[in-house]
């Protein structure tokens, strides 16, 4: 695998910074995979998924989103994204999409998107789904009705207590409090993330992931959440977009499979011609770092082998 990295500005001249991994020069491209990943991680996190990809022949692109990693910079910047952040994370997908078009000329390109990534994919196939060849979901979640509306509307006062830049451990309690509480007795505050010890003991020892946000990302979240929930929305994706969704039944995030399956009714519902979905046994939030995360990935790259060439 051969590793590069690159920085674009954005429309507001942010410096947006990307990894980029490739295949080595005697396995034949088939195509291009742009990561979007989790929140309060790093896109250098999966580059370990891109030797699989690379291997497979997929050229791989990951920005780490405003307000993460070296798109931060520094670990005090971590967790603020600056006005509108979930929307402005979806444009900087976007402005990278427009980028990789121009490196790989006529090559199907697909989203994956993990957690938070999933939730902004789920977003960016409605504003520009007829650009891709398919789009890959996991850690993800289907529509959650009015708990959102309330954590908005607390949200809004913790705003207005301690300003949009300040970070708030309330609303980080408020939304991830619970995650764990399905796995006492707890090693660690981030058990639910994976079954692998060594996986969560990483992401705990790297500075740059498992930081508490600003009070003014959690709300711009919580909007975007509302409005990929909205089915005017939903009726934009292109009903001929491949989607693949994929989780762990023990994944708070995605309630146990209940809201995973939430989602692939909504889409089954709206006409998705081509839905494939795979739920887990005792999986969590990180399949990709899972103990079965071999599995996980022979089945991602199953996927992408029966849809590289679809489009084209």
């Amino acid at each position: 695998m051969i590793t590069e990295h690159f920085t674009f500005k954005d429309t507001g001249d942010l410096e947006i910074f990307v990894y980029k991994w490739l295949p080595n020069g005697n396995v034949d491209v088939k195509g291009v995979v742009m990561v979007a990943h989790g929140m309060s991680e790093t896109a250098a996190r999966y580059e370990s998924f891109a030797s699989y990809l690379t291997e497979n022949g997929f050229i791989v692109y990951a920005n780490d989103h405003r307000g993460h990693g070296k798109t931060a910079g520094k670990t005090e910047n971590i967790g603020e994204l600056g006005e509108d952040g979930f929307n402005s994370m979806v444009e900087n997908m976007h402005e990278l999409n427009e980028r990789i078009k121009e490196e790989n000329n006529n090559l199907p390109i697909f989203l994956f998107g993990h957690s938070m990534g999933s939730f902004l994919s789920q977003r960016y196939i409605c504003l520009y789904g007829k650009e891709l060849s398919g789009v890959m979901l996991t850690g993800t979640c289907g529509k959650q009705g009015i708990i959102i509306d309330i954590a908005r509307l607390l949200a809004k006062g913790e705003i207005k207590k301690i300003g949009r830049g300040s970070k708030s451990n309330k609303l980080a309690k408020l939304i991830f409090g619970s995650y764990n509480n399905s796995f006492k007795k707890n090693r660690t505050d981030f058990d639910w993330l994976s079954r692998d010890d060594k996986e969560v003991d990483k992401y705990i020892d790297d500075p740059f992931c498992g930081t508490v946000f600003t009070a003014g990302f959690y709300s711009d979240f919580l909007g975007g959440l509302k409005n990929i929930a909205d089915n005017r929305e939903i009726k934009k994706i292109p009903r001929d977009l491949p989607i693949y969704i994929f989780g762990g039944d023990k994944d708070p995030v995605g309630k146990n499979g209940k809201g995973v399956l939430k989602l692939i009714k909504t889409y089954k519902e709206y006409g998705i011609q081509d839905l494939t979905y795979k739920l887990y046994k005792d999986g969590r939030h990180e399949m990709l770092n899972e103990t079965n995360k071999e599995e996980v990935i022979k089945h991602v790259i199953e996927w992408l082998n029966l849809h590289y060439n679809v489009l084209e």
